[in-house]
């Protein structure tokens, strides 16, 4: 299982960048996890972490594909996901670059919880083997990127913990966790409290 592949059906309209304005907060954070080693590069090149926000009820902005190897992000590392199809393995973006390979997993938890506004995926290798199967855990056999992880974590939201905890373990995908909140203060925070 190699990181970084996208595994969904994309369909890209490549375009200008999102007006700063839209991209300020996602960038800041970004470039914080970078700088923590919670979103990067791994010593085979491979980047791996990801960040997101609802831009709209069914639209989000997310960091490009392979855009984690940048120390710094910038406005051309974004793309709006415009629409998606989970079942049928569908990401459709606009922007500068493609989405995320792990689009359909932000996707997903948009989709179950209303409250969610900021999304971020890390990879942390002892937090992950600290929590997996401790707070909710997806199965071994789903993915990262694929339907499978995406519906999931969609189960996931079907227990109260999760909404109240707000982060999951990727059981199939070591190192990876998520968590989400309100803002993407929330989102950090819930991180650093499992630290």
């Amino acid at each position: 299982m190699e990181d970084g592949v996208i595994k969904f059906r994309c369909d890209w309209i490549k375009d200008k960048p999102l007006p700063l304005s839209l991209l300020r907060d996602i960038i800041h954070w970004r470039n914080h996890l970078f700088s923590l080693g919670l979103i990067g590069v791994d010593k085979n090149g491979i980047g791996f972490g990801n960040i997101s926000i609802r831009h709209n009820k069914n639209q989000f902005i997310i960091t490009g594909s392979q855009s984690s190897i940048k120390e710094k992000a910038d406005e051309n590392d974004f793309t709006l996901v415009t629409s998606y199809d989970i079942k049928n393995n569908l990401i459709q973006c606009k922007g500068p670059v493609q989405a995320s390979s792990e689009s359909l997993t932000h996707a997903a938890i948009y989709s179950a919880c209303n409250d969610a506004n900021a999304v971020i995926h890390i990879h942390k290798l002892d937090l992950w083997k600290k929590l997996i199967n401790k707070i909710p855990t997806t199965p071994d056999y789903a993915e990262y990127g694929t339907p499978e992880m995406a519906l999931e974590i969609m189960k996931l939201f079907e227990n109260s913990v999760i909404l109240k905890n707000k982060i999951l373990v990727m059981g199939g995908h070591p190192e990876g966790i998520i968590s989400y909140g309100k803002d993407f203060e929330e989102a950090i925070n819930t991180l650093n409290y499992y630290k």
